[in-house]
């Protein structure tokens, strides 16, 4: 236990990265064997997270010393509130869709050459998101950056006919970002000589007002941009997340972006600090502005859409819209927003997608016009399940989506951002219009077939985790305050004070 302990930082890196590799290799005694060793190693990463944050929360942020080599020589593992609370997000709801893929994975990836594969890298990307998290140092970022992306690639282009163009298209976008990043990297690197954060913390007073700080920084930025997926650099999601499989789009859509976000917090806000970020270059306020035209935009786009999944594609545009709008706030409350919206919209888009993968299993299509009572009579726990989930994404108490927009609004005032608060308020009357037209169909409208349709609701392994998540939704809502108070305060206090 000891030994545990001492090496918890690391241990979900360590322990995922020989699960991806071992997977494959397990599946020629028994192919069931993939999915079990998945689930085994995301639940053990779960357990673990739960324990770091604990352990953060009791003692304070933990540094951790890969191989014993101590930065700016080794590379530097931090948990911190920030870090160890995104670290559980992911982790759970990573274990969540892999508890859940199953049988879609079975029905929409039949080859016995493509199901071994995805849980295998599907293990390998929670591995990247975990290394990306906990890792700090700029250049690790970046490896864990690529594994993840790579990954991600890989789980939208196991698709259906045009999941590889949306994959390359992705891959065309991803790389540009990454190398955006890189050379921002670079930039750094040859004004302060060294790649690890807190390092690169201390000596940049001494430099910020080097031109190459800037820029470096903008790439940065704008690299991470596209990686999250921040307007107008969104183009590669909307057929990424709709043509994916099920189980993919489940995966990807409630963390993919999160991380990218997560990154942008961390640079703009424990590396550089928001007033020297705004010294070399308006970066938060430029984030700000373009996240509310994201929020907008995804919003009316999500509006004109008649697929399910790609309705809410285009909603993920607009909530990871309010993400970078906390961050363009730059004050506590939009911050603590932000971060309680990455969680937030974790759950409740990764509940959305799994329940459009139970249509498609169930119903055989996730058309939203070809929906009517008949979905309600033959799945209702899975029906019941999108309603707590579309109510929460409206902002509706006391379910978990309210509280982010509550204190991003409540930021918005602080800082007399009334154009940011007027965004949040339409968009959240957009978010009603499109998601009500769901429920009218699934709730209101009559089936052609006046018999009562014969209840085949999904298997407890795809109904579990869907029922999990829209209870946690209400958890999650009614226990904000504690979490706020005892995590997200603290994460604002260490990255505005």
């Amino acid at each position: 236990m000891t030994w545990i302990w001492t090496n918890a930082p690391a241990l979900p890196v360590v322990l995922l990265l020989p699960a991806a590799i071992i997977i494959p290799l397990a599946a020629l005694i028994d192919r069931r064997l993939a999915r079990a060793l998945a689930l085994a190693a995301s639940l053990a990463a779960v357990a673990l997270g739960i324990l770091n944050l604990v352990r953060v929360l009791a003692d304070g942020p933990v540094r951790y010393f890969m191989g014993g080599w101590p930065p700016p020589i080794g590379i530097e593992y931090v948990l911190d509130p920030l870090s160890a609370f995104v670290i559980l997000v992911v982790n759970a709801i990573g274990f969540l869709v892999l508890l859940h893929a199953g049988t879609p994975v079975a029905r929409e990836l039949p080859e016995a050459g493509q199901q071994v594969p995805y849980y295998a890298v599907a293990v390998l990307m929670l591995c990247g998101f975990n290394g990306i998290v906990v890792t700090g140092d700029f250049f690790n970022l970046y490896v864990w950056l690529e594994i993840s992306s790579l990954s991600l690639y890989g789980l939208i282009a196991v698709g259906g006919r045009k999941a590889p163009v949306a994959a390359f298209r992705y891959l065309i976008l991803g790389t540009i970002g990454a190398c955006f990043y890189l050379l921002g990297l670079g930039f750094l690197f040859t004004m302060t000589g060294t790649l690890n954060m807190a390092d690169l913390k201390a000596i940049l007073p001494a430099v910020s007002a080097e031109p190459a700080v800037a820029v470096g920084l903008g790439l940065i930025v704008a690299g991470m941009g596209l990686k999250m997926a921040l307007f107008p650099l969104h183009g590669w999601l909307p057929d990424a997340y709709t043509y994916a499989p099920s189980a993919s789009s489940a995966l990807i859509a409630p963390l993919g972006t999160k991380v990218g976000a997560y990154v942008l917090i961390r640079i703009l806000f424990f590396v550089f600090g928001v007033g020297a970020a705004a010294k070399a270059f308006p970066l938060t306020t430029v984030v700000g502005w373009l996240a509310a035209g994201g929020i907008l935009y995804g919003s009316v786009m999500a509006m004109a859409q008649r697929e399910l999944k790609r309705m809410l594609a285009y909603s993920s545009i607009a909530q990871v819209g309010y993400i970078g709008l906390g961050i363009g706030l730059a004050n506590p409350l939009g911050l603590i927003g932000a971060i309680l919206h990455v969680m937030n919209h974790a759950a409740m888009k990764g509940l959305l997608f799994l329940v459009a993968g139970n249509f498609r299993t169930v119903l055989g299509h996730s058309d939203i016009a070809r929906l009517d009572g008949s979905a309600r009579r033959r799945m209702p726990w899975t029906t019941a399940a999108f309603a707590v989930g579309a109510l929460s994404m409206i902002g509706i108490p006391p379910l978990a989506g309210f509280f982010s927009k509550w204190y991003l609004a409540l930021g918005a005032v602080a800082r007399k951002q009334w154009v940011f608060l007027a965004v949040i308020l339409v968009s959240s009357l957009l978010n009603a219009v499109y998601f009500f037209r769901v429920l009218e169909r699934v709730y209101l409208v009559k089936p052609d077939a006046e018999e009562d349709a014969p209840r085949t609701e999904v298997t407890a392994s795809m109904r579990i985790p869907v029922l999990i998540l829209a209870a946690a939704l209400v958890l999650l809502g009614v226990l904000n305050a504690a979490i706020v108070k005892g995590v997200l305060a603290k994460v604002a206090a260490a990255a505005l004070f």
